[in-house]
This record gives structure tokens, C-alpha cells and sequence, in this order.
């Protein structure tokens, strides 16, 4: 090719992406493109299509909506107003996307399979996120329908890994006004709470259960069926094979709980006297003196008869978080330290 045929080419690629700017992604300024506006489901209100980008005609699209160079709308998306499709993003398959979403570059949204993939309003995915794929659990049946359900307030930040259930009875779940930072992992059939935050490189393995307001640090890995109680507390690089429960915190390469998450606890607003009557609790659960130890559940039962720690709201969840984790279904929780600083199991569930 001639130099001056190269010219030619890089100035028309260059009077391709001048129209657009980046204030073309936070207003909602109309676009009129030749033939095919007309075949695309428009919203009431106008909306920004880059003449490069591919929007198939069944596409619907709410007011105000911008859809950058090289991306790709498929035939069974629902965009709602304001969404925000930045430069090679692409939404496939059966998708929905509330009000004010934002697709940053790269980032793929939804599958091609039977099923389907909810994302409520204002939820951000990053670049090169993958959001509502198919999952990498060897019993999924192709064919089968597959679900993932994603809430408000979102911010999924950049090669995040999300992916829908392993089967059409269950779905995964995501809740509110979480924090799911660079390169997370949340596997199939999964049930996330609300304001909770996942550092860097989280693992979670399918089935796991996160409630609300649990934190985990960089490089934590769960196991399959877990669950991690609210408020609780991760360390970097734990790899975790049973419950975490309520206000608790965990660390360690079989993670092991070593106390409560006195922090989190008072930056999620707990008074004085509820932790006051958790630190208690915890103590006369895992830091007994009694030359009569016992089994858990004989300590969990003293904690139960205590009436100023029992008439309190917190102290009673925790205890139930873990009465929860010991049925018969459950992984049982974490070791723990007794105050001799021998290791203790509990009951006679081990970490598998």
C-alpha cells in the first residue's frame, strides 16, 4: 500500500472518531445517523449512536443513551436512560440495564444463552469486565436457562469476572451499592448482600453466601458453599474453607478467626454498649476460663443465659450466625484459638 493510500485511510479514520468526545458520554446531546436511527427502538427522549457502532434493530434504548465507536448492542437488550456505552463495550443476549448505567471500555455484558441477566440503575462495569456470562461449572447443561441479577449502585471495577447460575432453579445474586475492585471473581449461583466491599484479586468459588457490610482485603479466596456473616472482616491473602460468622474477623492460609472486627463494627455505627456486650460474648464463647470447657455449642447455650447479653440485638444475631453454620448442610466455621493457644475445630466438622 502507498503512503498516500495510507494518508487517505488515517485521515478517514480520524474524521470517523472526531465527532465523538468525551462529553458526548455525560449528555444526552442528539444524533441523527443515516437509516439507522430509524431501524433502532428509541426511548422518548434523543440519544448518541456512533456511526461505528453496531445496534441491531430489536435493540431498545431508553432517553439520553450514548453508545460509543466499535460497540455492539444485541437484539434482546433493554438499555435504560442515560446509560453510558464507552469505546469496544458490548451487551449480548437476553440483558437488561437500568437507568444511569456505565459500560466502560471493553467490558462485556450478558451471554448468548437461554436465561437472563438483570442490572438495576447506576451501576458502573469496568474496563474489560465480564459481567453475566456463561459459568465454568462442568455441571452446567448447555441449554439450560441461567440467570444473574445485579442490583443498584454497583461499582465493578476493571477485568472482574461475574458469572450467571449453573442451573434454571437457582440464580446468581448481587445486592446494593457494593465495591468490587480490579480483578474479583464471583463464580455461579453465588448470593451477595449490600454494601459490602471486595479488594483486589477476591475469589469467591460458586454458592458462596456474602451478607451485608463484610469486607474482604486483597487476594482472599473463598470456598465453595460458604458464607460470610455482615460485618465482617477478610485479611489480605487468607484462603477461606468455612463460615466467617457475624462481626467476626479472619486471617491466615486456612483462615482462622482471630476476634471480633472491633473497626468495621464502629465505622457501621454499633454503640459502645453493643460492642462492649459482643466483646463478652466472644470471650465466654472462644476465650473461656471454665476448667469445664465444653463443646461450642454447650458455651453458645451460657451466652444464650446471660440476660444483659441475650436482651442484646447483636449478640443474639452472632449467636445464631453461628448455631446457623453448624447445621448438619453447613461447612461448620473457621478454627479458632482457644485460651490455652491450642487449635480448636468446631464440633467435628473439619476444613475440607
Amino acid at each position: 500500500m502507498s503512503s498516500s493510500s495510507l494518508l487517505h485511510l488515517r485521515r478517514g479514520l480520524s474524521s470517523a472518531l472526531r465527532p465523538l468526545s468525551l462529553q458526548r458520554f455525560s449528555t444526552s446531546r442528539p444524533h441523527v445517523l443515516e437509516n439507522k436511527e430509524e431501524k433502532v427502538s428509541l426511548g422518548r427522549g434523543p440519544s448518541f449512536v456512533h456511526p461505528s457502532a453496531v445496534v441491531h434493530p430489536g435493540a431498545v434504548l431508553g432517553q439520553g443513551v450514548s453508545i460509543g465507536p466499535f460497540c455492539t448492542v444485541g437484539s434482546s437488550v433493554k438499555l435504560g436512560n442515560a446509560c453510558q456505552l464507552h469505546p469496544g463495550s458490548h451487551i449480548c443476549g437476553n440483558t437488561e440495564l437500568g437507568d444511569h448505567c456505565i459500560l466502560m471500555n471493553g467490558a462485556v455484558v450478558g451471554d448468548d444463552l437461554p436465561g437472563r441477566t438483570v442490572i438495576g440503575c447506576n451501576n458502573v462495569i469496568g474496563y474489560h469486565s465480564v459481567v453475566g456470562i456463561k459459568c465454568q461449572d462442568m455441571k452446567y447443561k448447555l441449554g439450560d436457562e441461567c440467570f444473574l441479577e445485579i442490583g443498584n449502585n454497583n461499582e465493578i471495577r476493571e477485568h472482574t469476572s461475574i458469572h450467571r447460575s449453573s442451573k434454571p432453579s437457582d440464580k446468581t445474586v448481587i445486592g446494593d451499592s457494593n465495591l468490587i475492585m480490579g480483578c474479583c471473581h464471583i463464580a455461579h449461583d453465588c448470593k451477595l448482600g449490600n454494601n459490602n466491599i471486595f479488594a483486589n484479586n477476591t475469589l469467591l468459588a460458586g454458592h458462596v453466601v456474602v451478607e451485608d457490610y463484610a469486607h474482604t482485603a486483597g487476594g482472599t479466596v473463598v470456598h465453595q458453599f460458604c458464607h460470610i456473616g455482615s460485618f465482617s472482616f477478610i485479611g489480605g491473602g487468607s484462603v477461606v474453607s468455612q463460615d466467617v460468622p457475624k462481626c467476626m474477623m479472619v486471617s491466615g492460609e486456612r483462615a482462622e478467626i482471630r476476634g471480633l472486627n472491633l473497626e468495621g463494627l464502629r465505622r457501621c455505627g454499633f454503640t459502645h454498649a453493643e460492642i462492649r456486650s459482643l466483646r463478652i460474648a466472644y470471650r465466654k464463647i472462644f476465650m473461656s476460663t471454665d476448667t469445664n470447657f465444653g463443646g461450642i455449642e454447650h458455651r453458645l447455650a451460657q451466652v444464650e443465659q446471660y440476660e444483659e447479653l441475650a436482651s442484646m440485638p447483636a449478640v443474639r444475631l452472632m449467636v445464631q450466625s453461628i448455631r446457623d453454620s453448624l447445621a448438619e448442610e453447613r461447612r461448620g466455621i473457621c478454627k479458632f484459638q482457644s485460651r490455652s493457644g491450642s487449635l480448636m475445630c468446631n464440633t467435628e466438622k473439619e476444613a475440607m
